[in-house]
């Protein structure tokens, strides 16, 4: 089976795993080659190698037997070359002409380090990365925008989209989960751009946020209470912030026995209960139809006796029908939406209700969001990288035509200290919530010293 991939006669000793010769581990000893010529070398040996194989056969095959055959091959063709290599720039060269087989070329080593959280491609020769909340430069590069073009096309094919003049810029969402945003010329001036948000295969759970520093454990005592007693929840905060990984945490403090129907643009929630139904919108098609989003995946959410609906991020004109699922019985929903601050989410989510073209009067909107949200939770990615709770607060009602909120918990910023670190604490403001009275009709008491002003805690 595998030697069918080979389109050329290649020896049968060739296809199966090889260990080094003699004179292979005694040229340990050569001078590294510049990394120009090891480019020029991975480029030749690639042509030669996808000359030899039946590409239309290779997805069939199992991953193991596939490496160790086409590693057989790259060394007989690195056998070939005149180019001084030693052994470990061999087993380097093998092993990038595998990544550009199997994954992603030169991002591969990104993609496999697990503290990396976001990979930026900018252009061909310049990538960044973002690790603990930094941004950093790399000294990743791919020969030429053409490459760079390979491996974007490779990534949107494997999901049916396609990327070309005529449509320059796709959403695609990896094997992994991982997220991923391209955008091509026209529409980039400086060439091919490519962003990843890596999906975390393990889910963090609030234990990872007291370790962080994230909030402290009377937030998160009170976060667990009001999910508990099904209050409805909007996560607010900027991009890279961490509102879905605060959605995804809230979410695990759903009880198991109850049914969960999650909306997203790009699925990334990790849902560990075993009554979970995922939805994920669609994308129009080459003819400009077919496309499905958040709104009619509100709407038939609905008709699938939920306890809970989970919305990714709320966007546009499916506000209004989230606004009213959230009145008609399902409570204890939760959604993230960008704002900077809580009062911001409410207004921003006023503006999306209008995008529905309903011509409802301000006030009409205004009571709706009332009615339906409870806790908005800022959250914010600070100077240092690091990812604060900014504001636990509580959505009271109406005075006149205004919506009233109260802070129970903030996070006062009091400085920065000598080696860029955020200074500040996390301060209760002495106000007892509302739906405390809610919350013991659920059968949890919280001490009302934990809304006491004079609870502080420093970072």
């Amino acid at each position: 089976m595998i030697q069918s991939w080979f389109a050329g006669a290649v020896p049968a000793q060739t296809l199966a795993p090889r260990t080094p010769a003699p004179w292979e581990l005694a040229s340990t000893a050569l001078e590294p080659a510049p990394p120009s010529l090891l480019q020029e070398t991975k480029a030749r040996i690639h042509r030669k190698l996808l000359e030899r194989l039946n590409l239309s056969s290779l997805d069939a095959l199992d991953r193991e037997p596939a490496v160790a055959a086409i590693r057989g091959v790259v060394h007989e063709l690195l056998a070939q070359e005149s180019v001084p290599l030693n052994f470990d720039e061999r087993e380097e060269l093998v092993r990038q002409v595998l990544d550009e087989i199997f994954g992603l070329g030169p991002l591969e080593p990104l993609m496999r380090d697990p503290e990396i959280s976001d990979i930026l491609v900018n252009t061909h020769d310049s990538v960044y990365i973002e690790r603990h909340g930094r941004l950093e430069e790399t000294d990743v590069t791919f020969q030429d925008d053409r490459h760079l073009l390979q491996v974007i096309d490779r990534i949107v094919s494997a999901v049916g989209r396609r990327i070309d003049d005529s449509s320059p810029m796709v959403d695609a969402r990896l094997a992994d989960g991982s997220r991923v945003n391209a955008i091509i010329p026209p529409l980039a001036i400086d060439g091919p751009h490519l962003s990843i948000r890596k999906f975390k295969r393990d889910a963090l759970a609030g234990q990872d946020l007291l370790r962080t520093n994230t909030l402290t454990r009377p937030m998160l005592d009170l976060l667990t209470a009001v999910v508990g007693s099904r209050l409805n929840i909007l996560i607010s905060g900027g991009t890279g912030a961490g509102k879905t990984t605060m959605l995804n945490i809230l979410s695990s403090f759903i009880p198991s026995t109850e049914r969960i129907v999650t909306i997203e643009d790009s699925a990334e929630l990790q849902l560990r209960q075993p009554h979970v139904v995922r939805l994920e919108t669609r994308p129009q098609n080459i003819e400009g139809s077919g496309e499905i989003s958040q709104r009619h995946l509100l709407v038939n959410a609905l008709r699938m006796r939920p306890d809970r609906i989970v919305v990714g991020e709320v966007r546009g004109s499916e506000a209004i029908d989230m606004l009213q699922a959230m009145n008609t019985g399902h409570e204890g929903s939760l959604a993230t939406l960008h704002a900077n601050t809580p009062r911001d989410a409410l207004g921003r989510l006023e503006t999306m209700v209008s995008m529905a073209n309903l011509n409802l009067p301000e006030k009409v909107v205004r009571q709706q969001i009332v009615s339906a949200i409870d806790v908005v939770i800022q959250v914010s990615r600070l100077s240092d990288g690091t990812r604060k709770v900014m504001t636990i607060a509580e959505v009271v009602g109406m005075e006149s035509d205004i919506v009233t909120m109260q802070d129970i918990f903030v996070f006062e910023r009091s400085g920065v200290a000598s080696n860029g670190a955020v200074l500040g604490e996390f301060r209760a403001t002495g106000i007892r919530p509302r739906f405390a009275d809610r919350l013991e009709e659920h059968g949890i008491q919280l001490p009302a010293e934990m809304f006491g002003p004079a609870r502080r805690e420093a970072w």
